[in-house]
């Protein structure tokens, strides 16, 4: 499902988040779509021998959540996302269960441009990229 909530009624303060689990198929699939075959998100003997000891998910998958919750519900359908800033601050495994989450921190109503603190935790609460997007809702 898709909200299309109107831009005069979202808030400083608003939240909107995304969960899903890691799968290996999201890795292979994700690898397959962009070309990322990097044997340390492919690779199991390869990555046993990486600083990880098993396979990690591409950072801009974990990432790629952040957009779920900007299409999908803060703020929604009409929404132009205009820049993320990303920093990927742990590894996400196979098996991770991650929530993505974002928050409006500043709202400006000439542009109707929303400015919201981005992270995606896994299911420790470890956050695993941290970051801030703008949006604009149309």
């Amino acid at each position: 499902m898709v909200n299309d909530r109107p831009f005069e009624e979202i808030q400083v303060g608003d939240r909107a988040s995304f969960t899903k689990t890691i799968s290996e198929a999201d890795i292979y699939g994700f690898a397959g779509i962009t070309g990322d075959f990097n044997p340390v998100h492919v690779n199991e003997e390869y990555a046993k021998q990486s600083r990880f000891k098993k396979r990690i998910a591409h950072g801009m998958l974990t990432a790629s959540f952040i957009s779920t919750v900007l299409g999908t519900d803060l703020p929604g359908a009409n929404t132009i996302y205009m820049s993320q800033e990303v920093k990927f601050t742990a590894p996400v495994y196979i098996g991770d269960t991650l929530t993505a989450e974002a928050e409006v921190v500043e709202k400006r109503e000439d542009k109707r441009i929303l400015t919201l603190k981005t992270t995606v935790v896994n299911q420790d609460g470890k956050t695993v990229v941290d970051g801030q997007a703008k949006a604009m809702k149309m």
